[in-house]
C-alpha cells in the first residue's frame, strides 16, 4: 500500500490531507485561504499542516510517494502553475508543483479541480470499471473533467471540459459570463438567479425567500413546495438539454454527476430523463447510464489524492 500526501487550494478554504492507492483518506487538515493576503500565507500554511500530517502519521504511512495537488482553472499542469483562477485572482503565476516538491523532496503533480474530481470518481467512486467517463460539477459552477481511454483528457490547452459554456437558451440566467448557458441553468449561482426570476412572478404560497439560494430551493423541494419543486423540474430539462449535446458528441457510457445533483437528483432525474431522449440520439442515450457521484463532501481530498495516484502509476507504467 502507497500513500500520498493531498493538496486541495479553494478560494474559501484550502485542506490538506494523507491518503493511499485503496483510496482511504488517513487525516485531513482544513483552514481559510484567506486570499485577500496573497498566496504565500495560504502556502505556508500548506507546507506547515502537510508536515503536521506527515509526523503525525509516519509510522502508518512511511516514506510518501508523492504530492497531488488539486486547484481551480486556469493553471498549467505541465509545469505545475497557479495562474490566478477566478477565486484566486492574487495567485499569479505560482509554481506550486516546485514548491511542495523542493520542501518535501516528493514528486508533486497539479490538476484543475474538474478534472481532478473526474480522476477521483473514475479510482475511487462511481466511475470505476468505465474507460470513457465523464464527471461534471454542478456545484457553485458547472465544469467536467473527461475520462477517454482510461485516462485524463486535458484538450490542446488544458480546457477540455468547459462544458458550463454551451449556450442553451437565448436568455436566462448568466453562467460563465453568458445568458442562457449550461452553467446558468445548472449550477448553484444559476439556480439562485433562476429562483429570483420565478419567485418575482410567482401567485402562490411558497416557502422560498424573497432572494433564494440553490440550498433554499432544494429544502423547498424537500419539504413539498410548489415552486421549488418547478424550478428543480426546469433546471433538471436543462440538464437534460446540456448533456444531450455531450453525449452526441462523446458517447460515454457512464456520466457521472456531483454536489447538487447527487442532493437533488429525485426531483432532477425525471425532466433530465424526459429532455435527454428528446434531444439525443437514442443509441448514445442507450449507452449511457447517469448516477450521482459517489464521494460527497470529501470528494476535494480524494481528487488530490487520486492526481497524485494516477501520475505515479503513470510513471511507473511508462518505466
Amino acid at each position: 500500500m502507497r500513500s500520498f500526501l493531498g493538496v486541495d487550494i479553494g478560494g474559501t478554504k484550502c485542506a490538506v490531507c494523507l491518503g493511499d492507492d485503496a483510496g482511504t483518506i488517513i487525516d485531513r487538515i482544513a483552514f481559510a485561504t484567506n486570499e485577500r493576503q496573497g498566496p504565500q500565507q495560504a502556502i505556508d500554511n500548506l507546507i506547515r499542516s502537510s508536515q503536521q500530517l506527515i509526523d503525525r502519521h509516519r509510522a502508518r504511512t512511511g516514506k510518501l510517494s508523492g504530492i497531488g495537488i488539486s486547484c481551480g482553472s486556469p493553471l498549467d499542469p505541465e509545469r505545475g502553475i497557479v495562474q490566478a483562477p477566478a477565486n484566486l485572482p492574487s495567485w499569479v503565476d505560482v509554481p506550486i508543483t516546485r514548491i511542495f516538491s523542493e520542501h518535501f523532496a516528493l514528486p508533486a503533480f497539479l490538476e484543475n479541480d474538474a478534472n481532478a474530481g473526474a480522476i477521483a470518481e473514475h479510482a475511487f467512486g462511481a466511475g470505476r470499471g468505465c474507460q470513457h467517463m465523464i464527471f461534471c460539477t454542478m456545484g457553485t459552477g458547472m465544469g467536467a473533467g473527461l475520462i477517454l481511454n482510461g485516462r485524463i483528457y486535458r484538450g490542446a490547452n488544458v480546457y477540455a471540459g468547459e462544458v458550463g459554456h454551451i449556450r442553451l437558451e437565448r436568455f436566462g440566467p448568466v453562467g460563465c459570463r453568458k445568458a442562457g448557458s449550461f452553467e446558468g441553468f445548472c449550477s448553484g449561482g444559476g439556480i439562485a438567479q433562476l429562483a429570483a426570476m420565478e419567485r418575482g412572478q410567482w401567485q402562490g404560497a411558497t416557502s422560498l425567500p424573497e432572494r433564494p439560494t440553490a440550498k433554499d430551493v432544494g429544502e423547498g423541494a424537500t419539504q413539498g413546495d410548489a415552486l421549488s419543486l418547478r424550478i428543480l423540474d426546469q433546471v433538471g430539462h436543462y440538464l437534460g438539454v446540456g448533456l444531450a449535446y455531450v453525449l452526441d458528441i462523446i458517447n460515454p457510457e457512464r456520466v457521472v454527476i456531483g454536489s447538487i445533483f447527487a442532493r437533488c437528483e429525485r426531483f432532477l432525474r425525471p425532466a433530465m430523463q424526459r429532455a435527454l431522449e428528446a434531444e439525443a440520439l437514442p443509441q448514445t442515450v442507450r449507452a449511457c447510464t447517469i448516477v450521482p457521484a459517489q464521494l460527497g463532501e470529501q470528494i476535494g481530498d480524494f481528487a488530490a489524492i487520486a492526481v497524485a495516484v494516477d501520475q505515479v502509476e503513470r510513471a511507473a507504467a511508462a518505466r
